[in-house]
């Protein structure tokens, strides 16, 4: 079965990449596998303190695909597989990729104006020829209307 792997934050970019991951998905008789990393604490001397900003960041990033996952289940009847990661986002994507051969597409979001995101500038990079699967940008600029017509 071919799954679309999405990487996705609180960003406007994120949410297009995901409607259009989850309507390819929905077209095609895939899957979808949602990726979301857990920001990481800055260094506090108290780690009590560190402890509970991460724990918070852990459960910001568990609401995030919670409510992703619900929204594309009422709109296309897709479950989507989720993982929640802590660590470095390339390096995790890169774990990701290796670790289930079934992604057929990574499919990531750029922002409407900017410098793409550490995610599209490595994945689109030096490295994008021995990647195992497409890498699908999505433009943050795109309208849903249109996004839903490239879908």
């Amino acid at each position: 079965m071919r799954t679309y792997l999405v990487v996705i934050d609180e960003t406007e970019e994120a949410r297009l990449a995901l409607r259009f991951a989850a309507r390819r998905a929905a077209k095609t008789g895939g899957s979808l596998h949602i990726l979301t990393l857990v920001e990481r604490a800055d260094f506090v001397a108290w780690g009590g303190v560190q402890a509970t900003m991460e724990a918070e960041n852990r459960e910001k990033a568990e609401e995030l695909v919670r409510v992703a996952a619900g929204s594309i289940f009422d709109e296309l009847g897709i479950q989507p597989s989720i993982t929640i990661k802590d660590g470095e986002g390339v390096d995790v994507v890169k774990d990701m990729l290796d670790e289930h051969p079934e992604i057929a597409a990574l499919v990531l979001g750029a922002a409407a104006q900017g410098a793409p995101g550490p995610l599209v500038a490595h994945f689109t990079g030096t490295n994008a020829g021995s990647l195992p699967c497409p890498v699908m940008v999505i433009p943050g600029s795109l309208s849903d209307a249109a996004l839903d017509e490239l879908s």
